[in-house]
């Protein structure tokens, strides 16, 4: 029977250590970190995810600071919110909510958001970091499965990985720090010719492609690791309860893999976790504090 990656244990453990990390620094910085998740329109998902992430913050002591503007609000006023949560001092990191209402493109106001408070590691400038090595705001969701995979014990170097998906999200970004770790990457996605026959090269196989239950038992080799990103709810034929499920056919590739993420329970955790870390870690450079937090951003 596989391992399981348990990132609810891990995510816990983490918050511990957040929370440490912030008590014993508070007094030298004068105040509390911050974060300021900002949200536009009443999409009912990104409402559960932003009570999380609150939630989450008042456990380890950031302070929120974030805003919900109605869906009607204009581009130039979302703009000009960023700008000001930029020129705060007492925001440490700024996250924009997606998805945005429509009519609203987002690419220029992630691009607004100040790359040094860019507490979900996707501005254009940290991806270059990560792509040099240079240290940054990581992209949230891979970072929480470098966690995950460094917890668990799971030896990178030399090792092959491949990963399904391509997303600058997730799937760019998770490839360049599996190849940061010395894992020999390969990148699988929809226009893939026989993708099981790449997926099964994998030691390390980690699945973001977006689809419900898209990699079974025929596209793992004995004994790999598997992490699965995906998450989708799944309607109940018969008008039952709605059920969770993710990218993998968990029931089919668990008897094989050496381990594996559930879902829920793996990845989801981990990535609210590392929202955290990339918001204590900027709180700490910006005050002139040291870094104690460099080994949860690959």
């Amino acid at each position: 029977m596989a391992t399981r990656l348990d990132g609810r244990q891990l995510a816990a453990t983490i918050e511990e250590r957040l929370q440490a990390v912030v008590a014993e620094r508070l007094e030298r910085a004068g105040r509390p970190p911050g974060l300021a998740v900002l949200r536009v329109g009443d999409d009912p998902a990104s409402g559960v995810y932003v009570a999380n992430k609150e939630k989450a913050c008042s456990r380890i002591g950031i302070t929120n600071l974030g805003a919900h503007l109605p869906a009607h609000t204009p581009a130039a006023e979302v703009l000009s919110t960023i700008q000001r949560l930029n020129a705060d001092p007492a925001v440490d990191g700024i996250l924009l909510q997606l998805p945005l209402p429509a009519g609203l493109d987002e690419r220029p106001l992630l691009a607004a958001i100040d790359p040094e408070k860019d507490a979900d590691g996707l501005h254009t400038l940290n991806l270059g970091r990560l792509l040099k090595g240079e240290p940054g705001p990581r992209s949230c969701t891979p970072a929480g499965v470098m966690a995950l995979l460094a917890d668990a014990g799971v030896e990178l170097a030399g090792k092959r990985a491949v990963v399904v998906g391509r997303s600058i999200l997730v799937g760019q970004p998770m490839a360049l720090m599996l190849q940061a770790a010395n894992a020999t990457v390969s990148i699988g996605h929809s226009r893939t010719e026989d993708l099981a026959a790449l997926t099964r090269q994998a030691d390390v196989l980690v699945v973001a492609a977006g689809k419900p239950r898209m990699i079974g038992a025929e596209h793992v080799k004995p004994g790999a690791v598997v992490v699965d990103v995906g998450i989708h709810r799944i309607e109940a034929e018969d008008g039952g309860k709605a059920r969770l499920c993710g990218d993998v056919r968990f029931e089919e590739v668990e008897p094989i893999a050496t381990a594996i993420s559930p879902v829920p329970g793996g990845v989801g955790p981990m990535t609210v976790t590392l929202l955290l870390v990339n918001t204590v870690a900027s709180w700490c450079q910006r005050c002139g504090l040291d870094q104690p937090l460099a080994d949860l951003l690959p």
